[in-house]
C-alpha cells in the first residue's frame, strides 16, 4: 500500500506504561504502522502482555538507550521511528515522514511537539520546544526518526541513564539536513503535572547545560530523577 516508499519500523521504549500503551496502539494501527516493536525493560505491569497481543515486543535491560538499540536491532523498516509511549501522532503523520524520507534525502528528523492541554503552561512549552528545534535541539519527545543505514552507522543510542535521545539528535544533525516536520505530536503533560514547571524547566535548560558543560550522564540522572 506504500508502494515506492520506504517502510516504517517503530520502537517504543517502555516501563510500567500499561495506561500508555494501548491508546498509543490503537493511534499508530489507525495510521497504517507497517511494525511495531515494544522494547520493555522490565515491566512489573500489565505492559508487556497488553503490547503482546497488538505488536512483537522484545526485553531489554531497564535503559532506554539499550531498550531503543534492541528494538532497533530487530526491526526490519528502513526507516526507525522511536517513540514514547505518552504520545500520539497526527494523521498523516507517518505518510509525511515516508515521503520525506524518500523525496528529501534527509538521514532523519523529528515532528512538531504540542503538548496536551489548553492552558498556559503547555502553550508556552509548545512554542519554546518549535524555538529550539528550530535552532536543532530536540528529545525523544519530538519523535525521532533515522534512516536504519544512518543509525547503524552512527552506533545507534549510546548507553546513558540520561539525555541518550538529546546525544543522539546532535550525532544525528551532524549527518545532513534533517526534516523537521510541521505534523504534530502530541505529548503528555505529565512531566510538570508529577514534578512542577520550574522542574520541568531545570530539567530542560539547566541538566542540558551541565552536560554540554562536561557533566556526566551519570551524575545528571541523579538530579533528573529528582525533578520528574
Amino acid at each position: 500500500m506504500n508502494s515506492g516508499l520506504p517502510t516504517i519500523s517503530i520502537v517504543i521504549p517502555t516501563i510500567n506504561e500499561e495506561a500508555n500503551i494501548g491508546p498509543l496502539l490503537d493511534n499508530l494501527e489507525g495510521l497504517g504502522a507497517e511494525e511495531i516493536i515494544v522494547a520493555d525493560g522490565g515491566s512489573t505491569d500489565s505492559t508487556a502482555a497488553i503490547a503482546g497481543r497488538r505488536a512483537r515486543v522484545v526485553h531489554s535491560p531497564a535503559n532506554r538507550g539499550l531498550q531503543m538499540n534492541e528494538g532497533a536491532r530487530v526491526a526490519g523498516g528502513g526507516i526507525l521511528l522511536f517513540l514514547h509511549a505518552d504520545v500520539r501522532l497526527g494523521a498523516g503523520s507517518l505518510d509525511r515522514v515516508r515521503q520525506a524520507m524518500r523525496d528529501g534525502g534527509a538521514p532523519g528528523g523529528c515532528f512538531d511537539i504540542r503538548y496536551e492541554g489548553e492552558d498556559a503552561a503547555a502553550r508556552a512549552f509548545t512554542v519554546i520546544n518549535r524555538w529550539r528545534r528550530a535552532l536543532g535541539v530536540f528529545y525523544g519527545d519530538a519523535g525521532i526518526f533515522s534512516r536504519r543505514r544512518v543509525f547503524e552507522e552512527l552506533g545507534g543510542y549510546r548507553p546513558y541513564p540520561v539525555l541518550e535521545d538529546y546525544e543522539f539528535a546532535r550525532r544525528l544533525r551532524k549527518t545532513g539536513k534533517l526534516a523537521l516536520l510541521d505534523e504534530p505530536i502530541h505529548v503528555s503533560n505529565r512531566r510538570w503535572r508529577n514534578s512542577s514547571i520550574p522542574g520541568t524547566l531545570w530539567s530542560w535548560f539547566w541538566i542540558q547545560g551541565l552536560y554540554l558543560a562536561g557533566v556526566s550522564p551519570e551524575r545528571l540522572a541523579r538530579m533528573y530523577r529528582n525533578v520528574r
